[in-house]
């Protein structure tokens, strides 16, 4: 394939979307990305990206990477940036959890019941098959991937990372009475050169119950 450096510039974009947020918990102060949290009526938090404690929050955060014509042609994986600053915990001791949230996206999730069951929340991500232009052309959503990290944290992969795929995949176990949280830095494969254009496509967080 002819490298042509009058390429215009391409942009992949990707939006994260958290749907559903259930306030009411209350957090114990520590230092850490794993926390014990009081017992209550069955309730579930959650957030991604920008967030309220103990509130609904409707922001949605946009992860994008826009690429210059000597970023496409390279085919070298670039990284994303986020258009929310969330960076402290919501978990109550505000922590600085993600101090770079430029380019971090801030998750958490807690579970919350009574009584002394063991059965655990599920975390889950449901992604479409593709990232879509207004042209119609379409990027494979398996080109975008995220680490994770929780700086000072002894298990900072409690929600792991991993690689979008078309439908649903679970991330993480919540364990009754608990609440988790790490950062997410995402990353476009740019694998191949793709047709002018901004590309978007919309990822949903979803936090189950038993």
């Amino acid at each position: 394939m002819r490298a042509d450096r009058s390429l215009p510039r391409r942009r992949a974009r990707l939006v994260a979307l958290a749907l559903l947020a259930c306030p009411g918990w209350v957090a114990g102060n520590a230092l850490a990305w794993s926390l014990p949290i009081n017992g209550a009526t069955s309730r579930v938090f959650l957030h991604v990206g920008t967030g309220t404690a103990d509130n609904n929050n409707n922001t949605v955060d946009r992860v994008t990477a826009d690429l210059t014509p000597a970023q496409l042609l390279s085919g070298a994986a670039q990284p994303m940036v986020n258009s929310g600053g969330q960076s402290r915990s919501l978990s109550g001791d505000n922590f600085a959890t993600c101090p770079t949230p430029a380019s971090q996206v801030l998750v958490g999730a807690s579970y919350r019941r009574n009584g002394n069951s063991t059965q655990q929340a599920t975390l889950s991500v449901s992604a479409p098959a593709n990232l879509v232009s207004v042209a119609g052309d379409t990027i494979p959503i398996t080109e975008i991937s995220w680490t994770v990290a929780a700086p000072g944290s002894p298990v900072p992969g409690v929600i792991r990372a991993g690689t979008f795929a078309a439908g649903q995949q679970q991330i993480a176990n919540v364990p009754p009475n608990t609440f988790i949280e790490n950062c997410h830095s995402f990353r476009y494969a740019n694998s191949a050169i793709r047709a002018a254009g901004t590309y978007d496509g919309t990822v949903t967080y979803t936090l189950s119950t038993p």
